[in-house]
């Protein structure tokens, strides 16, 4: 009776520091989600105040740090274990985060931190008129003015280095033409919930069976922005706020809606409206993959099963209980994605 008794008093101990364990983790895993969104959020509530403060234009690129070390440190969204660290086995190890409509480079805050503590080498970039970039909206008439921040990117890049694009949302009209301008650079594109167009297609239209025709939309929509006077055609658009919580955050953290309700900005009409020139010489040459969401309200899964099926991309992944956002409401299953796209020959 007695043996026993002290084997049961030995495994409550054992217990007792295993849930401790699980606890310090837990706590751990909560501290670095907390801290990563707090720099989040001063970075937008500092773009906020650049934008109070200045009429002009201003660039800054934000994005993977070069002062920031590789620590030995579980990934903040594994829950506690220990992320491999891919670099030595993948020869591109660049990725090139492009935000979509209304978003910044601040949208992909948890995304960089699991690829940098997966080894990778995570940048991202503000679009002009978008996030840090204060280019006036109204300015920006065209897709080639509009994806200006990547394409300078991609003219820097050392002669034989290569990257891995990732577009989201309208942000694939965007990697699209740069495959177009640049194939020999891009080692593959992956397109999130994106408007992968067709040669012709215009960003928008892949969006009409949410917002009506382009024509209509431009004629009725109460989201236009009329930057140059209500007497002369729109030069924007921007969805209510309650509208977007319903459209893009179904699924997301309070908190992270919360920091895009502070950070989000009008999106230049004209680079959504244009029809992109691609050719198969360029652009069809390219290794292109594409990520299904499939809780999303903005783009529909069955809309985005007609994108797949009508431009034919090397690879389809899925995330299920994904809102439009899968950078906040599933970065785990997206960090996982581009993780495995990465390591494919």
């Amino acid at each position: 009776m007695g043996n026993k008794l002290i084997s049961m008093m030995k495994k409550d101990n054992k217990d007792g520091s295993k849930s401790k364990r699980m606890n310090r983790s837990q706590r751990k895993l909560l501290a670095d989600e907390e801290m990563l969104h707090r720099r989040a959020l001063s970075m937008a509530i500092h773009q906020a105040q650049l934008s109070q403060r200045f009429d002009g234009s201003m660039s800054r690129r934000v994005g993977s740090t070069s002062t920031r070390k590789q620590r030995p440190l579980s990934d903040p969204f594994s829950n506690g274990k220990q992320v491999p660290d891919f670099s030595e086995s993948l020869i591109v190890k660049k990725f090139v985060l492009v935000h979509g409509e209304g978003f910044g480079a601040w949208c992909w805050y948890k995304i960089v931190a699991s690829l940098e503590e997966s080894g990778l080498s995570p940048t991202t970039i503000d679009l002009t008129g978008s996030g840090f970039n204060m280019t006036d909206i109204n300015t920006v008439s065209t897709l080639e003015e509009y994806s200006k921040p990547l394409i300078e990117l991609l003219e820097n890049l050392p002669e034989e280095e290569k990257v891995i694009l990732v577009g989201h949302s309208t942000g694939g009209a965007s990697i699209s033409y740069a495959l177009e301008r640049y194939p020999e650079k891009i080692s593959k594109a992956i397109f999130v919930c994106a408007t992968m167009v067709s040669d012709g297609q215009r960003p928008f239209d892949v969006f009409s069976e949410e917002l009506g025709s382009a024509e209509r939309f431009m004629t009725e929509s109460q989201f236009l922005v009329y930057g140059n006077g209500k007497d002369k055609p729109p030069t924007g658009f921007m969805f209510e706020k309650q509208h977007m919580k319903g459209l893009y955050f179904n699924q997301s953290p309070n908190k992270d809606i919360a920091l895009a309700m502070i950070s989000m900005r009008p999106v230049p009409l004209g680079p959504m409206m244009e029809k992109v020139s691609l050719t198969a010489e360029r652009y069809g040459k390219g290794r292109r993959f594409y990520v299904q969401t499939l809780d999303d309200r903005a783009l529909s899964p069955d809309v985005q099963e007609k994108v797949v099926r009508e431009n034919s991309p090397e690879g389809v992944f899925k995330i299920k209980g994904s809102d439009h956002c899968p950078f906040f409401s599933k970065p785990q299953s997206l960090h996982k994605i581009l993780l495995e796209i990465a390591q494919i020959p």
